[in-house]
C-alpha cells in the first residue's frame, strides 16, 4: 500500500511566498541576508504578521524572518498556538527556528529553498514532524525553491565580489 503523497501547495501558499521574497528583497537592501517571512490564516488567506531577517540591524541572533513573524503573529493573535496558521519562508528554517515552529505549534510549513548547512526541518534535521515531539506541521518544501535559492546566491555573490573590490 502506497503512503498518499501530501496536498499541494495552494495558489495562497504561492502568493504568500511571492511576498516573502519581496520581504526577503528588503532584507537584502538593508545588508541583511535576505530571508522573508509571513504568517497568514490557512483557511482565510488573511496575513496575520510579515518580517524579514534583521540580525545584522539590531545586533540579534534571534533576528531571524520568521522567528520574528512567528513572534508578531502571536502577539497579534493574543494566543501563542498558531495551529490555525501558516507560516511561508523562504530558506528553510535553522534549529532554532524550527524548535519555534514546532512550540509554537504552527500548522503547516512552507519553504523555497534548502539549506544544506543549517537547515532543520529536512536538510540536517526533520525537527518539525519528528513523532518524537508533541507537535508536528505540515511541510510543503520548494515552493518557488529556484527563485528563492537564486536570491540567496545573488546576494553572496555580491557580497563576495565587494569584499573582493574593497581588498
Amino acid at each position: 500500500m502506497r503512503t498518499p503523497e501530501p496536498p499541494q501547495p495552494t495558489t495562497t501558499d504561492i502568493e504568500m511566498m511571492e511576498r516573502a521574497i519581496e520581504l526577503a528583497q528588503q532584507s537584502a537592501d538593508a545588508g541583511e541576508v535576505p530571508v522573508g517571512a509571513i504568517v497568514y490564516h490557512t483557511q482565510t488567506g488573511d496575513i496575520v504578521a510579515q518580517a524579514h531577517n534583521t540580525r545584522e540591524m539590531h545586533n540579534n541572533p534571534a533576528g531571524h524572518a520568521e522567528f520574528s513573524a512567528i513572534q508578531g503573529a502571536c502577539a497579534a493573535i493574543g494566543d501563542w498556538r498558531l495551529n490555525e496558521h501558516t507560516l511561508v519562508v523562504t530558506l528553510e528554517p535553522c534549529p532554532m527556528c524550527a524548535g519555534l515552529i514546532v512550540n509554537a505549534r504552527v500548522g503547516r510549513l512552507i519553504f523555497g529553498a534548502s539549506d544544506p548547512k543549517a537547515g532543520a526541518v529536512r536538510s540536517l534535521f526533520e525537527l518539525c514532524d519528528d513523532k518524537r515531539l508533541n507537535h508536528r506541521c505540515e511541510i510543503h518544501t520548494g515552493v518557488l525553491g529556484d527563485r528563492c535559492s537564486e536570491q540567496l546566491s545573488a546576494f553572496f555573490r555580491d557580497l563576495r565580489a565587494k569584499r573582493k573590490a574593497d581588498g
